[in-house]
């Protein structure tokens, strides 16, 4: 089973998921897993993936792997609000899952929104 780190040391998951808006939300979560263990983390991300691509509020996701042999993995998904993504993992389905998760993998997840940067990017 995959344990859990906290991206950022001043926030938790855990309060950004009491937020309330109906703003899309970025989720990264970042994988780490032992190079023996990385083809099973796949296999756990993407049995994940394609459950939470069903509920409501999925936007989109993808995952990305550091190059070199790296066992560092992005994933970025796209969600329509804090609400919908809480509501789609808390779910007892998704929650069971986790125990697929190669015992090495450590997850960091964490939500973002765009930010605007005049003349570079848009929100």
């Amino acid at each position: 089973m995959l344990k859990m780190a906290e991206m950022d040391e001043n926030v938790t998951l855990a309060a950004q998921l009491e937020e309330e808006s109906r703003r899309s939300v970025i989720l990264i979560n970042k994988f780490n897993v032992k190079p023996e263990d990385a083809d099973n983390l796949l296999n756990a991300w993407a049995a994940d993936a394609a459950y939470l691509k069903h509920k409501p509020g999925f936007i989109s996701t993808q995952l990305h792997r550091g190059i070199g042999g790296s066992c560092v993995f992005i994933n970025y998904a796209v969600w329509e609000s804090v609400e919908h993504f809480k509501h789609a993992t808390s779910d007892p389905e998704l929650r069971s899952a986790l125990a697929h998760y190669p015992d090495s993998t450590v997850a960091s997840p964490h939500l973002f929104r765009k930010v605007a940067v005049p003349g570079i990017c848009v929100d």
